[in-house]
């Protein structure tokens, strides 16, 4: 996994408008995964299986794809892109559902159509700034065990498998990158070098 940092919405929102009596209702959503991300735009398409049109794209780090669903070509899909793109954002999938209302709105208006009500759910989404992890593995004797668990509070980390074995305790844990450095001084110095910390889980 990728260690960059990168910001997707926390949660899955919508917002409506209403142009030239057509409806279009904007969707957008965290995936993760490009089959996660059609997934749900498939999910969209059959709670709304009256709909005109459900035009879509995602970006997932250097994967993208959009679709016009027989809108003209380039007056959705991209402009939903571009959408997406525009904001920074990134793990995210969204999805325009129209409901024609009988106006033609000619491509240009298409495109803002698409492109505005799109851009507009995903400035209003709830953000998440997403910080991976890397594996480390602690190893203490048992007498530094209450040392170590005492030390682990001033640091954001994600607790995994607790092994016990002849010369002490090994965990599991996952830790941002640049605190990796900062953890194996401090727990160097809490457990006076009994204590070392090991890239990966071994």
């Amino acid at each position: 996994m990728s260690l960059d940092a990168f910001t997707t919405v926390a949660a899955l929102h919508r917002f409506d408008a209403v142009i030239e009596n057509s409806e279009f209702l904007a969707f957008c959503t965290r995936a993760d995964t490009p089959e996660a991300a059609l997934a749900w735009i498939k999910s969209i398409r059959a709670e709304r299986p009256d709909a005109t049109h459900v035009c879509w794209a995602y970006v997932i780090g250097a994967a993208y794809r959009f679709s016009d669903d027989g809108e003209p070509g380039g007056t959705a899909g991209q402009p939903i892109l571009r959408a997406i793109q525009g904001q920074q954002l990134d793990h995210v999938a969204a999805a325009v559902v129209r409901y024609y209302g009988g106006t033609n709105l000619g491509t240009g208006g298409l495109a803002r159509a698409y492109g505005g009500t799109a851009a507009e759910c995903l400035r209003t989404a709830p953000r998440l700034e997403v910080r991976p992890r890397v594996q480390v593995s602690v190893h203490v004797p048992f007498e530094r065990v209450s040392t170590l668990y005492h030390l682990l509070a001033a640091f954001d980390v994600d607790r995994g498998e607790e092994v016990y074995g002849q010369d002490g305790l090994q965990l599991a844990l996952g830790v941002y990158p640049d605190e990796v450095e900062r953890l194996t001084e401090a727990l160097r110095d809490a457990t006076r070098g009994a204590g070392r910390v090991v890239m990966g889980d071994a």
